[in-house]
């Protein structure tokens, strides 16, 4: 048994604290309260089934690939090349790094960028003897606001996609503009902010061997076939589900470890949280709230009414977590592409001011957890306070002037 000392200077066993039940478990007993009770009705969790569980599967697959790519070295050799690209200099490095943040979200997807690319800046900085803070937290930033360029940017835009459809909008031209602005305004705020932290030279320390270059090179192109499938437009969660599996045999032929343990490749307690979150909104919806989120967010599209929107959006994502909050108010943009597109910048750009905003951030915190970087959760809400506001209103005035 644990021992702690008293104040008397005695030592005194030390009780266990009380075990906390886990958030999947008690998302499971939700979702099977609402089914039970009725809550939410059988046709109701069929349908949302249908609409979320590839969104789910794509995240699912995704790390999956992340974990892979890890084991193969691909994260080193990745930070190996930016460290020399930037010739010694630490603001070369920071654009570089903002560089591969906004081409992994627009082509890859946040989620993507949170796991694969958060461990490559990580090693990056540490490597350029940088602080990895900073750079870690670019990466967040952009995971979210460069989160507007193509449908799979952003799980929220996969879910849009058939409402946009219907309205016979493109997605590309109606969020190009708002996409450009959330990027420019991140880029500019977090430079100004960071401008000590990323000043002056690096030297480069010695690079280390690489564990096995034949499935390192066998990664690289599966991830490089991943983006291609992805900028056509082919099947987002089937395309990502065919990578893993061929990480997955590449890894076995070589005969390499898996990076963690089988049970850990998927993060399956993260989706049976987000599962239980799809179902408390819809049962949310069935039981009324859909009429007091019309209310909240208004009506028209004129600039005023479009802020209104996207404001109650980004709330709204920050409260409970992006999906499930673009979920709960498409239905208040009646179908509109401005309006659709309105909800998407504040589900999108917005959900920053808190830990469990978007599943990229909840990814994120896992991914430095990882690689033993210590991140106060200050240090993400100040940069959701200095971000989100600015990136919001900025992006939906884009919005609103093209539109």
């Amino acid at each position: 048994m644990r021992t702690s000392t008293d104040g008397t200077g005695t030592r005194s066993p030390r009780r266990p604290g009380p075990r906390r039940v886990p958030w999947w478990a008690l998302a499971v007993v939700l979702v099977g309260v609402l089914l039970a009770t009725g809550a939410l009705p059988g046709g109701a969790a069929l349908a949302l089934a249908r609409r979320t569980l590839p969104v789910l599967a794509l995240v699912a697959a995704l790390t999956v690939v992340a974990e892979l790519c890890a084991g193969a070295g691909l994260f080193a050799a990745a930070a190996d090349v930016a460290a020399r690209a930037g010739r010694g200099r630490r603001p070369v490095l920071w654009a570089l790094v903002v560089v591969l943040a906004v081409l992994s979200t627009a082509v890859l997807s946040l989620d993507t960028t949170a796991v694969l690319l958060t461990p490559v800046v990580v090693a990056l900085a540490r490597r350029t003897g940088s602080s990895p803070l900073p750079f870690a937290l670019l990466v967040l930033a952009l995971a979210n606001t460069a989160s507007l360029v193509l449908p799979v940017s952003n799980l929220t835009n996969l879910l849009a996609q058939d409402a946009l459809r219907r309205a016979d909008a493109a997605f590309a031209p109606l969020l190009a503009a708002p996409a450009a602005v959330a990027v420019v305004l991140t880029v500019a705020l977090l430079a100004v902010r960071d401008r000590r932290a990323v000043a002056g030279r690096y030297g480069l320390a010695p690079s280390r061997p690489v564990p096995d270059a034949p499935l390192l090179r066998a990664t690289a192109v599966v991830v490089g076939l991943l983006g291609v499938a992805f900028v056509l437009g082919l099947p987002t969660a089937a395309a990502a589900l065919v990578a893993a599996i061929a990480l997955l045999v590449a890894t076995r032929v070589r005969r390499r470890p898996l990076p963690v343990p089988p049970a850990d490749l998927v993060p399956w307690r993260t989706l049976l949280v987000v599962a239980g979150l799809f179902a408390a909104v819809e049962a949310a919806h069935v039981a009324g709230l859909g009429e007091a989120l019309a209310v909240a967010a208004g009506d028209g599209t004129g600039p005023g009414a479009l802020l209104r929107l996207a404001a109650t959006a980004a709330l709204a994502a920050n409260a409970v977590n992006n999906l499930p909050a673009y979920l709960a108010l498409e239905p208040a943009a009646a179908g509109d592409p401005l309006r659709v597109a309105a909800v998407l910048v504040g589900t999108g750009v917005g959900p920053l001011l808190t830990p469990w905003g978007s599943l990229a951030t909840v990814l994120w915190w896992q991914r430095c957890r990882q690689v033993l970087l210590d991140v106060p959760v200050r240090a993400v809400v100040l940069q959701g306070v200095l971000l989100a506001p600015v990136v919001v209103v900025g992006a939906t005035l884009a919005l609103a002037l093209v539109g």
